[in-house]
């Protein structure tokens, strides 16, 4: 079984986070350390480590992360110019947290996704 994470206790509400949205299947908050003038996180509420564990039970709730993002770059009015979904992976894809998240960033050019090398 997963070990819980810091994202389990926002999920709890048992440590202070700036909550934009919550249902029974996912929890967004905005990112303490912004990469960008809007960085919100979008989790699911069942801990999943990463996106290598993700089973075909949680289709439904990975679905709502992607309807959550939409709504929330609406609502931080940069849905017109564009943002930035990115769900990183494992130690290589530099995830962090091992609690499956995605990361809406938005509110500048975001540039290349990756460095791009000739």
């Amino acid at each position: 079984m997963a070990e819980e994470t810091i994202f389990s206790k926002i999920i709890r509400k048992e440590i202070p986070a700036e909550i934009l949205y919550q249902d029974d299947l996912v929890t967004a908050f905005r990112d303490i350390n912004p990469a960008a003038p809007s960085h919100i996180l979008i989790i699911p509420n069942k801990l999943i480590p990463t996106a290598a564990d993700v089973e075909s039970e949680d289709e439904v709730t990975l679905g709502r992360l992607f309807i959550v993002a939409r709504k929330l770059a609406e609502q931080e009015g940069i849905a017109e110019s564009g943002y930035r979904l990115i769900v990183n992976c494992k130690q290589d894809g530099r995830q962090e947290v091992y609690h499956l998240h995605m990361h809406l960033l938005g509110g500048r050019d975001m540039g290349f996704m990756v460095n791009r090398k000739p």
